[in-house]
């Protein structure tokens, strides 16, 4: 920062300074990442820092606010940085080892939401499963949404394990089930869950190199690397999760734009899966896989 007189610095003007700054060293989105830092660091919402836009910053504050602009040019994520990020109708907790939410991943949850109300007008009391749940801001959500079904969700991680849980008890207070384990290795193979839900890791191996540095650098590969082609979570699943889906009970999975052709490959081999859609998101792309467990 230049030297200024510390009454010089107003919110407006450390925004506008920061914004220049950001854009100097190729950060994306540089006005919406000092507007989020800015009120990270002042405790105040996006909105406050335009009410109170002639408010001269204390010195404190600006030593502060320079060390998370210090991070943010290391490329580091905004969201590990204020330890949060927006998603669906809430904030979660997040860290590194902990995959950050992405907008694409709401239309996995509003897909599981239309099965939930499918199942809330025939007045069912439904069992709802997530692999992989990360920060949970899916089976948070789906809680969030619908306290009286039962939610269960598994990670490998025990990071992620850790910041799903604080984020179950602050955002949905009802109790979530957590467990450790790959995929279904933790579970007895019967039928229980009505509802199956996961965004898997699905970026092929040799195209991890190819993301951006803030993602690459920062976010758990595991939860990124789907193997050589970017399909080998969902073989994975899809081999087992039929045995412990209910009869008729539904299967979502978020992937990648590009997948449709491979996920229909694999869903050649298993005849349990039947009334299969694909599902686009806003953006017009191939988001979701939806099927259902055949009735015999």
């Amino acid at each position: 920062m230049p030297e200024k007189k510390i009454n010089d610095w107003t919110i407006i003007k450390i925004l506008s300074w920061t914004e220049s700054y950001l854009k100097k060293h190729s950060i994306d989105s540089p006005r919406l990442a000092a507007e989020m830092l800015l009120a990270h660091c002042l405790g105040k919402k996006r909105l406050d820092l335009y009410l109170q836009y002639d408010r001269p910053l204390q010195k404190n504050e600006l030593s502060d606010f320079k060390a998370l602009i210090k991070r943010r040019i290391q490329n580091e994520p905004v969201a590990y940085i204020t330890g949060e990020k927006g998603f669906y109708e809430a904030d979660f907790k997040v860290e590194e080892g902990v995959l950050i939410p992405r907008p694409d991943t709401e239309t996995l949850v509003e897909q599981a939401i239309e099965v939930l109300n499918a199942g809330q007008a025939n007045s069912k009391t439904m069992a709802v499963l997530e692999l992989g749940t990360g920060s949970g801001a899916i089976i948070v959500s789906l809680a969030k949404k619908f306290s009286h079904h039962l939610y269960f969700a598994s990670d490998i991680s025990p990071v992620a394990l850790a910041i799903a849980k604080k984020n179950a008890e602050r955002i949905v207070k009802e109790k979530i089930a957590f467990f450790s384990g790959s995929w279904f290795l933790s579970l007895k193979r019967k039928p229980q869950f009505d509802l199956i839900v996961s965004n898997p890791p699905y970026i092929p191996s040799a195209d991890i190199q190819m993301l951006q540095s803030e993602i690459r650098l920062f976010e758990p590969i595991i939860a990124l690397d789907g193997g050589i082609d970017g399909l080998d979570c969902y073989r994975s699943i899809l081999i087992d999760a039929h045995h412990y889906l209910t009869p008729g009970g539904t299967l979502l999975l978020e992937m990648g734009f590009d997948q449709k052709k491979g996920i229909e490959n694999i869903l050649k081999q298993y005849p349990q899966y039947g009334n299969i859609d694909f599902i686009r998101d806003l953006a017009g792309h191939n988001r979701i896989v939806l099927m259902k467990k055949s009735i015999d």
